[in-house]
């Protein structure tokens, strides 16, 4: 793979696969904490609360991360944010 460092697939995880793939050709395990999970509403995935009024996301209807076309959009988040500190 071109960029092997954008990719990475755990078939043999335990919990593989944590999501369900839905249309996905390939599943990204690199981001499998989802590292935009601290920007609350503002992460851009697909997520829903535990319950109301929580503000533990269940993230479990969420892809984004795990797309290997969204590489590029996850680390520029990551990047604006981690330069505020």
């Amino acid at each position: 793979m071109k960029h092997s460092y954008k990719y990475f697939e755990n078939k043999d995880c335990q919990f593989f696969p944590c999501h369900e793939p839905g249309k996905l050709k390939a599943f990204n395990c690199l981001f499998c904490f989802c590292p935009l999970y601290f920007l609350g509403e503002n992460c851009g995935g697909n997520f829903e609360r535990v319950a109301e009024g929580s503000s533990v996301k269940d993230c479990s209807g969420c892809l984004m991360p795990h797309d290997p076309e969204n590489y590029e959009l996850l680390m520029k988040k990551i990047g604006e944010h981690i330069r505020q500190f």
